[in-house]
């Protein structure tokens, strides 16, 4: 029966209608002279009426076509098309009277009246049981989505209206926060209680639920949505129908926030004068190219219009990214941008780069900076970060490579983790080529360090805002925890600035203002989103921010120096720093006995060649009780 109901087509439909309310004419008629006339009567004048019928038939198919009114599908019959039957149903009350004074057999006008009458309900009946027919179809031949509606509201019951004539869709109930819905039938679906969900999904067979509460905001649905998730149930969210027309705005507040909104100070970007003599027409090698610190270099490089640039790069897509990005930024110079593919653990490919195209300035900011992975992934963070250093800025040495500058961090600085111990013995190997061989022959071989980068991959801000996308909680490791934070844009700037007006074996190191607390930060960007914090003091806020307890090797504060002293540049925000560094016969045992370690993958081994000769590895820092209560999201 459900494939000869889909075979028919548009105008055959139209058809079927059009013979049911033919069928609907005399039916009418009759049941008009059985109200007005006796039995016996009634007969009498519809026998009578007989010749007429043909002609009433011929004007009721003319005007159900002319209205429309066979045109309109079942589902789709409400106000306005009842509004139409009740006009046909006029004007064949009209014609009736019309054609029976001119056969001179006058009916009563109450039985023409009972007849237009009568012809309407039978019409919006017959509507309304054949679509409970073409439904009863569909349910027994198709399997059906039956759908739990989350909010009994105006945009639940909205959308139940819609989807009782859907063809595959069957809303089953409803369950709704507000008590005082709970118990009560809604266009005939009973309200639960939401705490009956997981009862009502295995009575009822439940296969989706919708979320209808627009009203709330993002994350509280976020918040409800995840909770239905972790059940097993596919999960959509309803905007309101408000929003769908227009009336108020479909995509939500959360926006992403420019990263820089959080600085909390004024960004420090400084011209492109003195910088012009250390880039300008020179062959520049950026390793670490494809990413935020080393795609950002590349953009900033182009601007002094150097001869070449080399974008030297382990991530294929990131490489692939940012060359095209240079190209098309390059257009119209005369630049040339070479992409490489490679590692610079690899000291013969490096070896091949730095001559192929007699590079004369090395920006190194090729390096695995998260912390959490690289205390997961000693020896590859050492590997890469430490040993990738000492081969590259050797090979830049034996190269004569002009400049020389070292991105390093102040995770740097008396590190607690493998992160910040990898990047303290990279610049351990730079401070040590620069002394031995760069300097005396005029090279210019320094560091930089600075502390985060607002709004690079995997940093606080880009995790915050996509814990907010999710509904939250944000987490923040300790309340007192605190930062030094930069734009990348900022960061790069003075970067390259530092490395203009370095003499050779510089510390360099960036003034970022006062460290910023990370809880402060989470509460900026929820408010900035047009949120409101859940907490003690409002704990009808929308997003959560809970304290994990810090990380293993997580310091409370960061520092920028080990002998405290910053000696000015002539620059406001560059300073450096005099520090004391290993000889070269430890830089070499050091690194001999790191080699010996990757090489036979000991980390315990690796750790000990850290703890060793890294200034303050595995000192405890002094910090708050660690004891914090954590807060748990509502569930």
């Amino acid at each position: 029966m459900l494939d000869l109901l889909k075979l028919l087509s548009r105008t055959q439909k139209r058809n079927v209608l059009i013979v049911v309310d033919t069928i609907l004419i005399p039916a009418a008629l009759f049941f008009a002279f059985s109200l007005n006339l006796s039995g016996q009567a009634a007969w009498i004048n519809f026998q009578a009426y007989l010749p007429i019928l043909p002609y009433m038939l011929i004007v009721a198919a003319g005007l159900s076509l002319w209205l429309g009114i066979c045109s309109t599908t079942l589902n789709e019959y409400e106000a306005a098309s009842i509004g139409r039957t009740g006009v046909f149903s006029l004007l064949l009350t009209m014609t009736s009277i019309l054609l029976t004074t001119a056969a001179n057999m006058p009916l009563p006008l109450s039985t023409q009246i009972t007849f237009g009458i009568s012809f309407f309900v039978f019409s919006i009946m017959s509507r309304a049981i054949l679509l409970q027919v073409v439904l009863a179809i569909y349910r027994n031949g198709s399997d059906r989505c039956r759908v739990l509606i989350y909010g009994a509201g105006t945009t639940g019951m909205q959308l139940v209206s819609a989807l009782r004539g859907h063809e595959q869709i069957e809303p089953v109930a409803f369950v709704d926060d507000n008590k005082a819905l709970q118990g009560v039938n809604v266009l005939r679906l009973p309200v639960h209680s939401p705490v009956r969900i997981a009862e009502i999904v295995a009575e009822k067979k439940i296969d989706r639920v919708l979320l209808a509460i627009p009203s709330q905001s993002h994350p509280k649905q976020m918040q409800v949505a995840r909770r239905l998730q972790k059940m097993g149930l596919e999960v959509q969210t309803l905007p309101s129908f408000s929003q769908l027309i227009g009336e108020e705005a479909l995509v939500d507040k959360l926006k992403p926030i420019n990263p820089r909104n959080f600085l909390g100070r004024d960004e420090v970007m400084t011209t492109q004068n003195g910088g012009d003599e250390a880039y300008a027409n020179r062959r520049i090698l950026i390793s670490g190219a494809g990413g935020s610190i080393g795609s950002e270099l590349s953009r900033q490089v182009l601007d002094y219009h150097p001869e070449k640039i080399v974008l030297y790069e382990l991530n294929e897509l990131a490489l692939y990214q940012i060359h095209q990005e240079l190209t098309q930024l390059a257009e119209g110079s005369d630049i040339e941008i070479v992409p490489l593919l490679g590692s610079v653990t690899d000291g013969r490919q490096v070896r091949s780069v730095l001559k192929d195209h007699d590079i004369q300035v090395v920006l190194h900011a090729a390096a695995y900076k998260h912390v959490p992975l690289v205390e997961f992934n000693p020896l590859a963070g050492l590997a890469n970060n430490a040993l990738g250093t000492q081969t590259l800025v050797t090979e830049a040495a034996r190269a004569g490579v002009e400049r020389f500058m070292l991105i390093s961090s102040d995770k740097a600085v008396r590190p607690t983790n493998m992160m910040g111990a990898s990047k303290r013995l990279a610049e351990l190997a730079v401070q040590d080529i620069a002394q031995r061989i760069a300097t005396p022959k005029g090279l210019k071989f320094s560091i930089v360090r600075f502390g985060n980068v607002l709004g690079s991959s995997g940093s606080v801000v880009p995790l915050f805002q996509e814990q907010l996308r999710r509904g939250g909680p944000l987490t923040v490791t300790h309340p007192e925890v605190s930062r030094y934070f930069m734009t990348v844009q900022e960061a790069v700037n003075l970067v390259l600035r530092a490395a203009s007006m370095a003499k050779g074996g510089e510390v360099f190191v960036l003034d970022m203002g006062k460290p910023v607390r990370i809880e402060r930060l989470a509460r900026q960007v929820i408010e900035s989103a047009g949120f409101t914090v859940r907490d003690a003091q409002y704990p009808d806020g929308d997003i959560e921010i809970e304290f994990t307890g810090l990380r293993p090797g997580e310091k409370m504060t960061e520092e920028l120096t080990l002998s405290g002293t910053q000696v000015g540049t002539g620059h406001k925000k560059i300073f450096f720093t005099v520090e004391d560094c290993l000889s070269e016969i430890e830089v070499a045992s050091a690194m001999r006995s790191l080699r010996q370690a990757l090489a036979a993958s000991d980390e315990t081994a690796a750790r000990g060649v850290v703890k060793r000769w890294v200034e303050g590895f595995g000192q405890k820092e002094p910090q708050a009780e660690n004891s914090i209560e954590i807060a748990h999201p509502v569930q």
